[in-house]
Parts: C-alpha cells; sequence; structure tokens
C-alpha cells in the first residue's frame, strides 16, 4: 500500500491527544508515585513499550518537532515548579532508530527542556513503538493542541508530512479535523520571503496580516510598515491593493449625469469620442477627444476653424 494511502486514513486516537495512548484511567493510574517507583531504565535492561523513567540526557528531540522556538521566561516558571513537585505528566518517546542506548522526543519538548532548567536527573516516559510517520503525526497533533504553533510552525509541520510521508491536503485536514482549504493557506505561508516567516514566527506579525502579501513584489515593505504602524488584518489587506504611494483619484472619476449627456451629445454631433473630466473643488478639468483616423481628426479641426 502507497504513503499517500495510509495518509488518508489517520491512525486512531490521534485527534484525543497523550491520554489516548494509554486510555484516560489507566494513565491516570499509571502516574501514582508507587506505579513509577523503581521502573527506571537500567543499563543495557530491554525497552519495551510502557510507562518508565529515563535519564534526561539520553533523549533527544525528534527531527520532526514542529515547534522552533520557546518563550524562555514560561520555561524558566515551569522550571522552578519542576524543582519543587517534580514532572508527573510523562512525556512520549521512542528508541532511538540508530540502535543505540538513547531516545527520540515525541511529545513533551517543552517539559523536557524544563526538566533540564529544573536539573531533573530523570523523568516519567511513555515509550512507545512508532514508526516514522506515526512519529511524526503524534508530535504535531500534540503540539497543535497543548500550546499554539505559530502559523508557519505548523505550516511547515504540514509540509514535512506531505514531503515525507505522502500526505494529501486533504488526508492533513481529515487528521486535523481543520477544512482542506485552511491546510491550504497555511502551506502558501511557506512562499512569503524569510525575513516574513521569521517576523511570524516571532509574533510581530500574524498570518492574517500577511496572507494579502503573498505573492506581492513589496512585501516586505509592505510588512515594515504593518508592524510600524500596527495595522490590523483588514487594514494590511487594504494596503496590499493601494502600496505605499497610491496614485490619486483621477481627476473628475466621478462624474455627474450633466457631464455623461454632455459626453454623449458630443458623440452625436461630432462623431467622435469624447471624454470631459472636471473637479468641482479646484474648478478646473480636461477635455479628451479620441479620434480613429485622420479625416476625423481634420474634421474635428475645421469646425474648430483650426484647418484650411
Amino acid at each position: 500500500m502507497s504513503n499517500k494511502k495510509q495518509a488518508a486514513r489517520p491512525a486512531k486516537g490521534l485527534g484525543r491527544g497523550l491520554s489516548s495512548l494509554l486510555g484516560d484511567p489507566a494513565l491516570a493510574a499509571s502516574l501514582s508515585p508507587d506505579s513509577l517507583a523503581g521502573n527506571s531504565a537500567q543499563p543495557g535492561a530491554a525497552r519495551s513499550p510502557g510507562l518508565t523513567r529515563l535519564p534526561v540526557e539520553k533523549i533527544e528531540p525528534g527531527p520532526w518537532q514542529p515547534r522552533r522556538r520557546f518563550d524562555s521566561g514560561s520555561l524558566q516558571e515551569l522550571g522552578a515548579s519542576l524543582q519543587k513537585q517534580g514532572l508527573v505528566q510523562p512525556v512520549l518517546v521512542r528508541a532511538h532508530p540508530d540502535g543505540s542506548d538513547r531516545y527520540q522526543l515525541i511529545a513533551g519538548e517543552r517539559r523536557w527542556r524544563a526538566a533540564q532548567l529544573a536539573k531533573l536527573h530523570e523523568i516519567p516516559a511513555i515509550l512507545r513503538e512508532l514508526g516514522d510517520r506515526e512519529a511524526a503525526e503524534l508530535a504535531l497533533v500534540e503540539n497543535i493542541q497543548r500550546t499554539d504553533l505559530t502559523a508557519i510552525e505548523e505550516a511547515e509541520a504540514f509540509q514535512q508530512l506531505i514531503d515525507q510521508h505522502g500526505y494529501t491536503q486533504q488526508a492533513l485536514a481529515d487528521l486535523m479535523g481543520k477544512s482542506r482549504p485552511h491546510i491550504a493557506n497555511l502551506l502558501r505561508l511557506l512562499s512569503l520571503p524569510e525575513k516574513l516567516r521569521t517576523d511570524i514566527l516571532e509574533g510581530r506579525l500574524t498570518s492574517g496580516q500577511v496572507r494579502p502579501l503573498i505573492g506581492h513584489p513589496e512585501a516586505e515593505k509592505l510588512a515594515a510598515h504593518i508592524i510600524a504602524k500596527k495595522l490590523s488584518a483588514r487594514q494590511a489587506e487594504a494596503l496590499a491593493k493601494t502600496g505605499l504611494n497610491p496614485k490619486p483619484a483621477r481627476l473628475g472619476e466621478e462624474k455627474s449625469s450633466d457631464i455623461r449627456q454632455l459626453e454623449k451629445a458630443a458623440a452625436e454631433k461630432l462623431g467622435v469620442k469624447m471624454q470631459l473630466s472636471w473637479d468641482q473643488k479646484a474648478e478646473k478639468g480636461t477635455l479628451k477627444i479620441a479620434v480613429s483616423s485622420l479625416e476625423q481628426m481634420d474634421g474635428i479641426l475645421q469646425k474648430l476653424g483650426l484647418s484650411g
């Protein structure tokens, strides 16, 4: 069976998050102090799936982790809490595919980083036998459920599932419980210049503000203006249409019924198309006569007494 066909049927339970891995009652029971006591992984011990305790230094983030940035203040707060209470909720890992005694982190990277700040030597972990595709799915679902990813991080995770595991946009929509246009719009953000993607990652711009700039020749200049002026998404959309230096409205663009009537009368009498523009405020205007031949021009000039 091809990857695309497999991707069309997401693994059961992914949408429920970590509790779906053991079942809610089982998870609660397995986290009790008694169940965790004496369940540390020993050097050379068989790595069987289930709940255990693992050395922090033996765990490393998996290559599929969607989150690229972590708030240092929030991590410090969590680390201080872990120093007092310890880590109760386990991280999710799998054995490293290189056959070493290390583990790849699938869900819980923020807790793992905070545990390092708290100088914890071991943390509770759920060890699962997972392939690359399932690991990538779980990492994405867990991060989106637990704490908001930026739009760029989410889009990059979706693109990774497409490139490496043969997902279609519809399969991703089914997996995440989103609409296909939502997935498509997120993926379009990856075509933005690197500077704008960084602005989204660091919270200076939202996806709504930059979406009108996709493919715009002055996207970076407009983005800088949006940030400086703190424009809303709707204002950013208007800016993308007009640019930084919008052209003034053409003189007489809004014509009165009297002017339109004069244009019609001139066309009937002179046999040519004539455009009248009048700026009531400035009390000035223009008169433009369009001719399609030298004979027409000569006839107009004769009526004006300018031709022999």
